[in-house]
């Protein structure tokens, strides 16, 4: 079973820079296990979701044709603990995206705290056809969907997000207002 740490994106510019949001709830078993009778969320799944609002940037920039895994984290301070009833929201920005991958620049924040700094390094993993798939394109482009990708991207221009010919295949038709 796959885990996501984000709930929704906020804001997301192809190539530029992600806005995604995760609220910490009580009824997540995690908050309760990392230190008993003091529920928090763990620093580590904190850093998870910055990687997943900054790792899902990297791959959009590459039309999800490029595959894309953490590699290095360069820099992560943390200033607090982030406790049930608060909204993380984790803000990514490409620093710098080449062939080999990509460095990204992120923080996490309480309302106006800064709750996290971190600087990561994301690695494009080779296209050798033998390697095992990352995922599976029908499920990816259910998860953007869930998360608010297509609602709110936008292109350099400031145009909606199209999705990939690549995530289309297989994929049932995009959810609706009314399904969702």
């Amino acid at each position: 079973m796959r885990w996501y740490w984000v709930d929704r994106y906020v804001e997301f510019v192809s190539g530029s820079y992600a806005v995604g949001v995760k609220n910490v709830s009580l009824a997540e078993e995690h908050v309760h296990d990392h230190f008993p009778a003091s529920p928090t969320m763990p620093n580590s799944l904190i850093l998870e979701g910055i990687a997943q609002t900054g790792g899902l940037l990297v791959a959009e920039a590459n039309l999800f044709a490029r595959r894309v895994v953490l590699a290095k984290v360069s820099k992560a301070k943390f200033y607090f603990e982030a406790v049930p009833g608060d909204t993380l929201t984790y803000r990514t920005e490409i620093l710098e995206l080449k062939q080999d991958g990509a460095m990204i620049n992120a923080t996490s924040h309480v309302g106006d705290k800064l709750q996290a700094s971190v600087e990561l390094f994301f690695a494009h993993l080779s296209d050798n056809e033998n390697e095992r798939e990352l995922f599976r394109p029908a499920e990816m482009l259910g998860w953007l969907q869930l998360l608010g990708l297509y609602e709110v991207g936008r292109d350099q221009q400031g145009k909606p997000l199209v999705i990939p010919p690549g995530l289309l295949v297989g994929s049932t038709p995009p959810l609706s207002a009314a399904t969702s």
